[in-house]
């Protein structure tokens, strides 16, 4: 169903436009993302796929895949080497699937769901760091600092753009049925 659907051109244009804005606020607004102590990363590429996640029906996007090669452009991107986003997405992907089959549709439970996956996708980042040596900040320090920070302003790109995507996912599916 999903080579049939408008979201085989949606879908990928969305993940394209979100990878751009990540890369781009986080250059715009650096002196408020990362000013001393607090950093906040923004995540919106996690958010479009999450929400692929949630607003799929039954098209079954390929989101596994998708989320592999938004990691891969991620770790090359930013990084220059493949590591640990080509990993991460994919498994969040998952995780964030896997929690949707349990609750019932609702902007509640999909605000849960987006927020536990972001602080897992947060945390296991830090502790991948942690071991190999790149950071060095102690576990209450990424919590107050990081965590605490990101999940807010991804929290925040949650609320305003649930209810636009969620329409346009409906328009693209609508014409389907």
């Amino acid at each position: 169903m999903y080579r049939l659907s408008r979201l085989r051109f949606l879908f990928p244009l969305g993940l394209f436009i979100c990878f751009f804005l990540d890369g781009s606020l986080s250059k715009i607004f650096a002196n408020q993302f990362f000013s001393y102590p607090y950093l906040m990363v923004s995540q919106l590429v996690v958010l479009w796929l999450i929400f692929g996640a949630f607003f799929e029906e039954d098209i079954q996007i390929p989101l596994t895949g998708f989320a592999v090669a938004a990691g891969i452009c991620a770790d090359l991107y930013y990084s220059g080497i493949l590591g640990l986003f080509m990993f991460l997405y994919p498994a969040i992907v998952m995780f964030a699937r896997a929690l949707n089959r349990y609750y019932t549709p609702s902007f509640l439970s999909h605000i849960l769901i987006f927020f536990v996956s972001i602080a897992l996708l947060e945390l296991l980042n830090y502790w991948a760091y942690y071991l190999v040596g790149v950071t060095r900040v102690g576990f209450a320090g990424f919590l107050l600092d990081t965590l605490g920070p990101t999940l807010a302003l991804n929290l925040v790109y949650f609320i305003l753009l649930y209810w636009p995507v969620h329409r346009l996912y409906q328009r693209a599916l609508g014409e389907q049925h």
